[in-house]
């Protein structure tokens, strides 16, 4: 069963993780929600989710302005090359659609199949904010707090600097 944002915030609840959501009309890009931002405190984050050949899953959280080299993320996971799930698949792990992609989405994934891939520069900032499973609202928690539900959905952070990467040649 797909988790509600009220079973999201129940989790965090119970976690002891302070939260804080502000309403706001639907954003499906980074760019629809600059407005909103600007009203925000904190790291704005915009997540990926990849497919591999092989069939590994990943999402993949970073800040708004972050670039993700996915040409180079996958050799850094020792995956096969990447390319961005189809919609289905993102329901079916995930429980969400586009536009909604969150790192709170892992609340869903309760089978353990998705690697939750973190921007190293976004958790430098606090609060760290995300959709709560809809795109209709946005939640801030510590990133500290982040990476502990992240931990108790099953979900080890993989911290990766994007920058650097994004150097590698």
């Amino acid at each position: 069963m797909t988790a509600t944002r009220s079973d999201l915030f129940a989790r965090l609840d119970s976690l002891g993780i302070s939260h804080s959501t502000v309403e706001h009309d639907a954003v499906f890009t980074v760019e629809e929600g600059q407005a909103i931002k600007a009203q925000l405190p904190g790291g704005h984050t915009k997540n990926l989710f990849l497919k591999d050949k092989k069939g590994t899953l990943v999402l993949v959280s970073a800040l708004g302005d972050t670039a993700v080299p996915v040409n180079r993320l996958h050799k850094r996971l020792g995956c096969a090359r990447f390319s961005f799930a189809r919609e289905d698949v993102l329901f079916e792990a995930l429980g969400v659609r586009p536009g909604s992609v969150t790192a709170f989405a892992l609340i869903n994934d309760t089978e353990g199949a998705v690697r939750f891939v973190v921007d190293k520069a976004l958790l430098a900032t606090d609060p760290v904010n995300f959709h709560p499973l809809e795109n209709t609202a946005t939640t801030a928690v510590s990133a500290e707090d982040l990476l502990a539900f992240a931990r108790d959905t099953g979900h080890e952070p993989v911290i990766i600097d994007f920058a650097e990467l994004a150097e590698d040649a």
